[in-house]
């Protein structure tokens, strides 16, 4: 989660699925034994590298003639669309591609427009 939202000194639960956070008194009882002490880094970490990830998976700045989010998706305008890595692109979290000519939609669920607004920003 970019905004941190997720992270918490009183953190009890976290659903990963939706991206909630269930806060309680803060008893460390309450916390998941198997969820590692570091999570909230390694959550900040990974949502940092995706805007970077999908726009070197997407043939770099170079190639993108336009970039926006929509609702859970990217849609990219690219110089050429025949260039783009779909594997980089689930590697870095998409969870699909769809590719039409050289206008590209990956979907990368419900922060599509925080990932296009920090792909711009890198433009």
């Amino acid at each position: 989660m970019s905004d941190g939202a997720g992270c918490s000194a009183e953190r009890t639960g976290v659903n990963h699925r939706y991206g909630f956070v269930a806060h309680g008194g803060g008893h460390a009882g309450n916390r998941r034994s198997n969820e590692p002490q570091d999570l909230c880094e390694k959550e900040t970490a990974m949502a940092d590298e995706r805007p970077e990830k999908i726009l070197a998976a997407l043939g770099g700045a170079g190639n993108i003639v336009e970039i926006e989010g929509c609702i859970t998706r990217l849609r990219c305008e690219l110089h050429d669309g025949s260039i783009i890595d779909e594997a980089a692109l689930k590697q870095a979290g998409a969870m699909g591609v769809v590719k039409l000519g050289a206008v590209v939609q990956v979907i990368v669920g419900p922060e599509a427009d925080t990932i296009a607004s920090d792909i711009e920003d890198l433009l």
